[in-house]
């Protein structure tokens, strides 16, 4: 089997968050990079059918040279080889073509993508490149199993879980639950060692133009000062929440 995870390289959410050239451009310095989490539980998803029936892992970021540190992570973690598309991402349309470009140069069996990446969160990417394929997609998935070229796989929906069944070629969308956070593989030693032996390829991007530009980016208010009630003082919270907070 050959597997493929899309890998994205976003901000640690404890990272403090500015932007330059008047607010069109997000600055850099300063902030940890890390992977994407829902990739990672793809990844790992991936790692387990790799040690359990010798699947071949292929992980493959959009980016330019910053992005290769979580690559190399990706090695360490138990990926086979790692492919850069050497660019700079700049939108989901624009990612999806270049991933679509290189999916038609080798014949993936499954194709991992996080549901959403966590700085963007447009949750685009895995649809747009399933259209570009024409494979079936199936995101927030939390639920994989394998029977020859036969997948079972379980999402989320509102209210419930939806259980569904297709044949290989299929992109999947991971999320938290196709493995939990405690699955996760920490690097160790030995795999961080090999990962400098393993083969990170660089490829020029396809030429593609980007759908959408960005104008300008822009900050959440800060939040506001909080009013504290005593805890029996019912008559004035009521007051407040339908004269201020109009919630009531």
């Amino acid at each position: 089997m050959n597997i493929l995870v899309c890998i994205s390289n976003v901000p640690d959410t404890t990272s403090k968050i500015n932007f330059i050239d008047e607010n069109k451009t997000f600055d850099t310095n300063g902030v940890q990079f890390i992977i994407n989490p829902n990739d990672e539980f793809g990844l790992t998803r991936a790692i387990w059918l790799q040690q359990k029936s010798g699947a071949k892992v292929t992980v493959v970021t959009v980016g330019d040279v910053s992005c290769e540190a979580i690559l190399r992570k990706c090695l360490a973690i138990g990926a086979d080889q790692a492919i850069r598309i050497d660019t700079v991402p700049t939108d989901g349309f624009y990612v999806a073509n270049q991933l679509a470009d290189l999916c038609k140069k080798e014949n993936y069996d499954l194709i991992i993508v996080g549901r959403e990446s966590i700085d963007y969160n447009g949750a685009m990417v895995g649809g747009m490149l399933a259209s570009l394929l024409s494979f079936p997609y199936v995101s927030n998935c939390i639920h994989l199993d394998l029977d020859g070229s036969t997948v079972s796989l379980q999402r989320e929906i509102d209210g419930g879980k939806e259980t569904l069944s297709a044949n290989l070629p299929v992109i999947l969308g991971a999320q938290k639950g196709l493995v939990e956070e405690s699955d996760l593989i920490i690097p160790n030693m030995r795999g961080i060692m090999q990962a400098r032996q393993k083969p990170l390829s660089i490829q020029s991007p396809s030429n593609i133009e980007a759908a959408t530009t960005v104008e300008h980016f822009e900050k959440p208010n800060p939040k506001g000062p909080v009013k504290l009630i005593d805890a029996n003082d019912v008559d004035s919270l009521i007051e407040l929440l339908q004269n201020e907070a109009k919630v009531l």
